[in-house]
């Protein structure tokens, strides 16, 4: 037989009391067990120099910071210039030289204002005074302004065929900002993505929140471009510099995304796959080697010749990736298919001639100044592949100093002319060719400037017909491989790791993490 108790006194019997909060600390554990994890853990290769993405070419910083700020337009899957926070792609005057640009209504900036003109044109303004990609397209332009609440019309001097593909790039990124927030350094990040910026605990993570007020595309997902949702509600991007530490703490479940691994540790992650799933990123990019033309012994030219004939990309590459399945040796910088593909100046790649570089060093009055390598074990395959070329140089007569220090450090310093002849990066592999790497453009590291690249790319970019913008290209790789301002070792397909909780991630030259959501 049950004893039922009033329900008063049970509610203020000292027993029942302690019985009835014993049974409401079970269920709220039981609650907190069953309740679904709503942050991503996401392990990147280093701290990020700075979350300003307009000063940095970084990926880094373009990867983290493409969340929190947007461009006008966008790339999508197929890599077609796509709007973000423009309504439409602009419209363009029949001479090429006017674009007029109309913008979404009702976007919110994260300070809880609608986003409008003049944000845009203070925010390009910027752009174009300290990105290394926003000074070239500064040189193109003649003028810019408001035309009402949403308007803006840019008049360039002439045609000038990337602009719309410079406004679109994550890297060094023509970010979009509230007016108010505009400084230099920048210490407020406002701008309109899906993710707002909330903290940053240096060498420990930065740590970005759901916009509740964002304003997405309406159309479909696709690539970067579209509809932008954030599913997960926190994303925490913690610095993980040690590979090996990124390696073990994906198979370990420890991060949801553990980004750039070596290749070597793709059979440990094809076998973890409770715990982790290998993610293959192909066509990801091209490592290259930035010499500096300015001053210290690269800016000889033929010095710089001489190096470009001693090494051998493709023994670079398998150092650097091993697995054939993950790097391609070819001299055009741009594949098969691509309306860029030439041959043009690829007898000088992959030569590997130590003779003959020692010869054309010697031509060149090299008399055994040391070579300073600058390079990071952040990405190992740097790190790799200076270790063999600092051999082929060696082979070659030619002195080196290996300088390794953290990619933040790297970063810095090679905006130092005075502190390395040649530093080691890689970017991702793009349609326009003026968008990487940005040595092609005006000012970035390396500082590569010459009567002959001004006309060819003048000519180059104030073609506006695809069929014979394309075969001006090839002068332009003709020039790179003659005046060796930087060296394209070849091609290469990235690896990363995802756990299996976190879900609908598309892998991605820079790793985003809207419309993806934790299981």
């Amino acid at each position: 037989m049950t004893l039922a108790l009033p329900r008063r006194a049970f509610v203020e019997h000292p027993m029942a009391l302690a019985l009835a909060a014993a049974v409401l600390t079970v269920a709220s554990a039981a609650a907190l067990a069953q309740a679904p994890r709503n942050y991503a853990t996401l392990a990147m290769v280093a701290e990020p120099q700075t979350l300003d993405p307009m000063i940095s070419t970084a990926d880094l910083v373009g990867t983290i910071m493409q969340h929190v700020f947007e461009p006008l337009y966008t790339f999508d899957a197929k890599w077609n210039v796509v709007p973000m926070l423009a309504e439409s792609l602009p419209k363009v005057s029949a001479d090429g030289r006017a674009y007029s640009i109309t913008l979404r209504k009702g976007v919110m900036l994260h300070s809880g204002r609608e986003l409008n003109a003049d944000d845009v044109v203070a925010s390009l303004q910027r752009w174009m005074d300290t990105s290394p990609r926003g000074k070239a397209v500064a040189k193109e332009l003649e003028s810019i302004k408001t035309k009402g609440p949403l308007g803006i019309e840019l008049v360039l001097k002439g045609p000038y065929a990337p602009l719309v593909a410079q406004f679109a790039l994550p890297s060094g990124m023509a970010a979009i900002m509230a007016k108010e927030s505009i400084a230099s350094p920048l210490k407020d990040f406002v701008g309109t993505g899906p993710y707002r910026f909330k903290e940053r605990k240096p060498d420990a993570y930065v740590l970005l929140t759901r916009f509740d007020k964002y304003s997405a595309r309406k159309e479909p997902a696709n690539g970067y471009g579209g509809k932008r949702e954030a599913l997960i509600e926190e994303l925490r991007f913690v610095p993980v510099p040690s590979v090996n530490t990124r390696v073990e703490g994906a198979l370990a479940g420890q991060y949801d995304y553990a980004d750039l691994l070596p290749v070597e540790a793709l059979p440990r992650l094809e076998k973890a796959s409770g715990k982790t799933l290998p993610i293959m990123t192909p066509a990801f990019g091209f490592p290259y080697l930035v010499l500096n033309t300015k001053e210290g012994v690269a800016a000889n030219q033929p010095l710089r010749q001489a190096i470009q004939t001693a090494i051998g990309e493709g023994e670079m590459l398998a150092a650097g990736f091993g697995d054939t399945r993950f790097f391609t040796a070819e001299g055009n910088h741009f594949p098969k298919g691509s309306p860029y593909y030439s041959t043009a100046g690829t007898e000088q790649y992959n030569q590997r001639n130590a003779k003959h570089a020692k010869e054309l060093a010697e031509k060149a009055g090299y008399k055994g100044e040391p070579i300073r390598v600058l390079t990071s074990r952040q990405y190992d395959f740097h790190y790799n592949m200076a270790l063999l070329m600092a051999e082929q140089l060696k082979r070659a007569g030619l002195k080196v100093e290996l300088n390794v220090v953290d990619w933040a450090t790297l970063v810095q310093r090679r905006n130092d002319s005075k502190l390395w002849d040649i530093y080691i990066t890689h970017s991702g592999q793009f349609p326009e060719p003026m968008l990487s790497p940005p040595q092609l453009g005006d000012g970035a590291p390396g500082w590569w400037s010459s009567p002959a690249k001004q006309a060819a790319l003048s000519t180059f970019n104030q073609q506006s017909d695809p069929a014979k913008r394309a075969a001006l290209w090839g002068k332009v790789q003709q020039l790179v491989y003659d005046e060796v301002p930087y060296i394209n070792v070849g091609k290469f397909a990235s690896l990363s790791a995802r756990s299996p909780s976190l879900e609908n991630y598309v892998p991605s030259t820079w790793p985003f993490f809207w419309n993806a959501k934790i299981k």
